[in-house]
């Protein structure tokens, strides 16, 4: 069997009296997308501080590469590209300045730096910005530049917070192709992410967390299959009304979760379920039939949708 290229066993990590990561269990295997799903607060950040080697363990064993990130955090450092929830940018530099100067963190020469960063801008697809100021570019475009400027020491795992949050839709299908061909390349990936689509998408496995433990992990089918019917029917009956129908949804599916602004009705059956409610004249004011998600995993989970 491959070995993890990172692994965790009761990983905790607290901060005097708040435990942040309350001692988790993972395996990254070399090639594969793998997602920290999750709400805020939820441990998200934390952990991936601690794989980035910029927070240690508070206790437990984190190894990446067979490597103890208290005692060699440089030397696994240098084989990691970050691109964190923020873009940490300069505004004040070309595009290909900002990849430049990022190169000579690593000890990169000058002439294979600048080769490394009109390849990267190639990839992309910025080549026609690399002299431009990085103030005006769009965000989408931003993103770009910082996963580019992640992957300049070619680094074996690459760490993504959030990388698609604020971008248009557009913007991150541009990124979701992006991150898909370095997974074809077999670069290892490890993203936390809201985006449901995002992480159904982009990772092989993926794991739930909440409340600073981990609740479920496995692949985005596994877990829908798990944890949630094949479809969801989505009931609105206005303002104040929807908690009258609880019981009628109940009586045609296998589960219901009531929203402020919504019932959903978990069922194999969504036109089904909608035609009989329909023949008991309960009419909602809208309706609406879709494939389950992971945001229903993660309700049924926690109780909570990922947006809390």
């Amino acid at each position: 069997m491959r070995e993890g290229v990172i692994t965790a066993t009761g990983l905790v990590k607290s901060f005097g009296g708040l435990v942040a990561v309350g001692g988790i269990d993972f395996t990254v295997m070399p090639g594969e997308a793998f997602g920290f799903l999750g709400p805020n607060g939820a441990g998200k950040t934390s952990t991936m501080r601690m794989i980035g080697c910029v927070s240690p363990p508070t206790a437990g064993d984190l190894q990446l590469f067979g490597l103890d990130p208290r005692h060699d955090g440089r030397t696994i450092r240098a084989r990691l590209g970050v691109v964190p929830q923020m873009d940490q940018l300069d505004n004040e530099l070309t595009v290909v300045e900002n990849l430049l100067i990022y190169a000579r963190y690593f000890d990169i020469s000058r002439r294979e730096a600048r080769s490394r960063a009109t390849e990267l801008l190639e990839f992309v697809q910025l080549s026609e910005r690399a002299n431009s100021k990085v103030e005006p570019l769009s965000g989408g475009q931003k993103r770009r530049v910082s996963i580019a400027r992640s992957l300049i020491n070619d680094p074996d795992v690459l760490i993504l917070d959030e990388p698609t949050t604020g971008l248009d839709p557009q913007a991150r299908h541009v990124l979701w192709d992006r991150l898909y061909q370095l997974k074809e390349e077999g670069r290892t990936l490890v993203l936390t992410t809201h985006y449901m689509d995002e992480a159904e998408q982009l990772c092989d496995r993926l794991v739930v967390m909440d409340g600073g433990r981990i609740v479920a992990e496995g692949s985005p089918q596994s877990l829908i299959a798990t944890y949630a019917t094949r479809e969801v029917l989505e009931l609105r009956f206005g303002r104040g009304r929807n908690a009258d129908h609880v019981a009628d949804a109940a009586e045609v599916g296998e589960r219901v979760e009531e929203l402020p602004d919504r019932l959903l009705v978990y069922t194999t059956d969504g036109e089904g379920s909608l035609a009989t409610l329909r023949n008991r004249n309960i009419v909602p004011d809208s309706a609406l039939v879709r494939r389950s998600s992971l945001e229903d995993v993660f309700l049924r989970l926690t109780g909570r949708t990922l947006v809390d």
